[in-house]
């Protein structure tokens, strides 16, 4: 597996800042948080952007993910809106152009996947119908993914209507389509009580393409520097090593930019004493 880092925890750092300072850490991947400054795909300057990061990533031997989880880049007055579920066709469109783009992003990068999630839906409609508009949404972005050949990982957000596993596991089969796989959060699988997590890496290897990690408290979605929630890791990494797994391990601690390069210093010294020792 390859130890990586969101830029979602570097905000202040310029993506090609960020790329250089992870690699001379020791990082082999970076997940790349489509943002209002990074790859931003409403500035006319994205086709230079894109060439410049592809190099730069080129240069440094990194691997990349594309994630799709920026706050206030739809919409500057509400976080992660609008979404798959919104209320109005418009708004769901608008959702899967984004991610019609972020698809583009990660052909154009070579990129491993781009991750994604439900949102929230936020009227009060027949689960059976909300289901249905986020299956009606996520097949136009599967068959858009499909034709440029680049592989989604769907992440269950606490939280979001796809929260757990469980609901995954519901979306999965209602979608059915190889290209949706998974982008595991296991901070979220211990937030929301789903363990031994070493056992949900093993049931879910096959369609695991994307990780994030941090560590997490049972109850809290607070993302957490190793050692100051209340995770194991060693057994995950043995899971993850177990199936095979050589994607991306990334860290996600987007509450952490103010003091980005010390913090991804100390979770990559953390990771890969627990990989080899």
């Amino acid at each position: 597996m390859r130890l990586g880092y969101n830029t979602n925890g570097l905000a202040h750092h310029d993506i090609g800042q960020a790329i250089e300072l992870l690699a001379e850490i020791g990082y082999q991947s970076i997940a790349i948080t489509v943002d209002q400054h990074v790859l931003n795909p409403f500035r006319p300057t994205l086709a230079a952007e894109v060439a410049r990061v592809r190099e730069c990533l080129r240069r440094y031997g990194m691997h990349s993910v594309i994630e799709t989880g920026a706050r206030y880049l739809l919409d500057p007055r509400t976080k992660h809106e609008p979404t798959l579920l919104s209320a109005t066709a418009a708004e769901r469109q608008r959702r899967i152009a984004f991610l019609q783009t972020a698809i583009d992003l990660a052909r154009d990068l070579e990129s491993d996947c781009v991750s994604l999630w439900s949102g929230t839906l936020r009227e009060t409609i027949p689960e059976n119908a909300a289901f249905e508009r986020l299956v009606a949404g996520l097949n136009q972005v599967v068959d858009y993914a499909r034709r440029q050949n680049v592989v989604l990982g769907f992440e269950p957000e606490p939280g979001m209507f796809i929260d757990t596993m469980t609901r995954f596991e519901q979306l999965s089969s209602r979608v059915g389509a190889t290209e949706l796989q998974l982008t595991l959060d296991v901070g979220h699988l211990h937030c929301l009580g789903e363990v031994p997590i070493d056992a949900e890496i093993d049931r879910w290897a096959e369609r695991i393409v994307n990780v994030h990690i941090e560590d997490m408290r049972k109850g809290v979605h607070e993302h957490r520097m190793f050692g100051e929630g209340e995770m194991e890791f060693p057994p995950l990494l043995r899971a993850f090593a177990q199936i095979g797994y050589t994607g991306g391990l990334h860290v996600e601690l987007s509450r952490h930019s103010h003091d980005g390069p010390r913090v991804a210093k100390q979770a990559f010294e953390f990771l890969d004493g627990l990989r080899t020792g």
